[in-house]
């Protein structure tokens, strides 16, 4: 069962960024760049260790987590993997963040790049709310699954089997009780960055 100890953490980071205009995550951010803000969630989960999951602009998004990882004091839990398929869809970099995965970790929790206001305690509140049989936790808010989710090791499997512009929400539809919910008032959970527009909305709520 996920513990934790025995957690690790993704932060997918892998897309162009096509219908921002350009490399969205290293958008300004407050005091950083927009990738900070879930690398910053990402490092206050119960995770051992957090995998940056790189795609386009590998080495400017690798170098912008470095940095951040300095920032907070946190350079030590920080690793990057490279998801060589990445045009090929969300699957593609969460399946290479799955597979970065350590070998003894019963759980991952998996942040998206461009969601910048998950609350930084949400994560510990999944593993919390995990029951005995159950495969996944995630937040809800308003009715809505949002981010980050937690998924457990049965599950890695399936993930891998994935493909396409679909990540892990494909299966948590199939779990039913098994899936652990967590009801927030945040809609940090469910906000993302698609355009500039949505980055000037979010800087505008904070």
């Amino acid at each position: 069962m996920a513990t934790e100890e025995s957690c690790e953490a993704l932060v997918l980071a892998a897309g162009s960024g096509r219908r921002f205009g350009g490399p969205k995550l290293l958008a300004p951010w407050r005091d950083g760049v927009l990738l900070d803000g879930a690398l910053s969630a990402a490092f206050a989960a119960p995770a051992r260790r957090v995998i940056l999951v790189t795609g386009a602009g590998a080495s400017e998004v690798a170098r912008a987590g470095e940095a951040c990882a300095d920032r907070i004091g946190a350079a030590d839990r920080l690793s990057a993997t490279h998801a060589v398929d990445h045009l090929q869809g969300l699957s593609a970099s969460l399946k290479a963040g799955v597979a970065s995965v350590s070998s003894d970790a019963a759980g991952v929790f998996v942040f998206l790049g461009d969601m910048p206001l998950v609350p930084p305690g949400m994560a510990a509140r999944l593993v919390e709310a995990l029951a005995p049989g159950q495969l996944a936790a995630a937040p809800v808010t308003g009715g809505r699954r949002g981010h980050p989710v937690l998924l457990t090791r049965p599950l890695f499997a399936p993930v891998m089997a994935l493909t396409g512009d679909q990540g892990a929400g494909v299966l948590l539809k199939t779990l039913g009780d098994r899936l652990a919910l967590v009801e927030t008032d945040d809609a940090g959970v469910l906000r993302d960055v698609d355009r500039p527009d949505d980055l000037d909305f979010l800087a505008g709520s904070t």
